[in-house]
């Protein structure tokens, strides 16, 4: 069965933005490369981020280790106000000021998914932060769902509050 061209460049999109965020977590942060992110999508308007359910990224008692659970939170609200900074061409400071997570269910029996819908609210918090010397800031909410298991049933909630600042 033959993939419809716009199928194939989606693909290769998201191997594409793997790729980057895997050399990157290599680079500057080797915990989350150990977790093995995946990029499912990632546009102006969302990312998303994949996780494999896998014996490294358990807990003792088979579900996904919650400290995995933050780590995919981080790389879903990160990678998209990275990808807008990018696009801007200038210098900005990224960081996560807090973050606050709620635990629903077990994250269990697949890969868990991380979800990021704010992007145009990134993106003005970006132009904002361009225009400013201030530090800005914005609570950024993911949410966490295992698809082969149920995909419109969140096991996680995560509000992070983006923080960024223009470098000279």
């Amino acid at each position: 069965m033959l993939k419809s061209p716009s199928k194939i460049r989606k693909t290769l999109s998201s191997l594409s933005e793997t790729f980057q965020l895997r050399a990157f977590a290599m680079a500057k942060i080797p915990l989350l490369y150990w977790c093995l992110p995946s990029v499912v999508e990632v546009t102006e308007e969302r990312c998303e981020i994949r996780i494999p359910w896998i014996r490294r990224t358990k807990n003792h008692l088979g579900s996904m280790y919650f400290g995995v659970l933050c780590v995919g939170a981080d790389c879903a609200g990160g990678l998209i106000a990275m990808n807008h900074i990018k696009k801007s061409g200038k210098k900005v400071s990224l960081i996560f000021k807090d973050f606050h997570a709620d635990f629903l269910k077990r994250a269990e029996g697949g890969d868990v998914h991380f979800i990021c819908e704010q992007g145009p609210e990134i993106r003005e918090l970006v132009e904002k932060t361009l225009s400013s010397s201030e530090r800005q800031e914005l609570p950024v909410t993911i949410t966490a769902v295992v698809p082969k298991v149920n995909p419109t049933d969140p096991v996680a909630r995560f509000v992070l509050t983006l923080s960024l600042k223009k470098r000279d």
